[in-house]
């Protein structure tokens, strides 16, 4: 089994796109797909099944962030945002869409393992903290009325294994 950090990279300039697998494969991380633009991004991170992603934000067919926000979607990995903007708006943006980082060109290629390597980490520390959250704790209590004007009360609440468990009730199953 390889250990190796599994990285899709999408750019849509080719030498950006080899120089960015040749400096990450240099330094041991595994390139499992590379995309030109931001629809095949999508695609390919749904066959190759990343670790993480490096995404240019201006490409051809579907820019950076909405490739992200899709990605991230469907399935969250930590996402690099690599962009010759800077622009605090496009930032702000790109934060929102899932990037856990975010690298401007020109990029120094000392710049680019450590950078992943912080996304993956602190994507790592969000999943552990949502599952310290979802374990235990109080339920959630709502109400769900039907269209005839009927009010179920709904209680959810996770259980020791993690799994969600949903009541009709109060939800008190101690």
């Amino acid at each position: 089994m390889d250990d190796r950090l599994h990285v899709l990279i999408a750019e849509d300039e080719t030498l950006i796109r080899l120089d960015l697998r040749q400096l990450l494969e240099a330094e041991g991380v595994a390139v499992c797909a590379e995309a030109r633009d931001g629809q095949e991004a999508v695609e390919l991170a749904r066959e190759t099944q990343p670790d993480a992603a490096i995404l240019d934000m201006k490409m051809p067919n579907l820019d950076g962030i909405e490739a992200a926000r899709r990605i991230y979607a469907e399935r969250p990995i930590p996402i690099v945002m690599l962009t010759a903007y800077a622009d605090p708006l496009l930032v702000e943006r790109a934060i929102g869409a899932g990037v856990f980082a975010y690298l401007v060109k020109p990029f120094r290629s000392t710049d680019v393992v450590p950078t992943l390597l912080a996304a993956v980490a602190r994507h790592g520390e969000l999943l552990v903290s949502r599952r310290e959250r979802g374990r235990g704790g109080t339920p959630i209590e709502v109400e769900v009325r039907s269209s005839t004007g009927t009010v179920y009360p709904l209680s959810l609440r996770r259980g020791p294994d993690g799994a969600l468990k949903i009541s009709l009730g109060s939800g008190d199953t101690s």
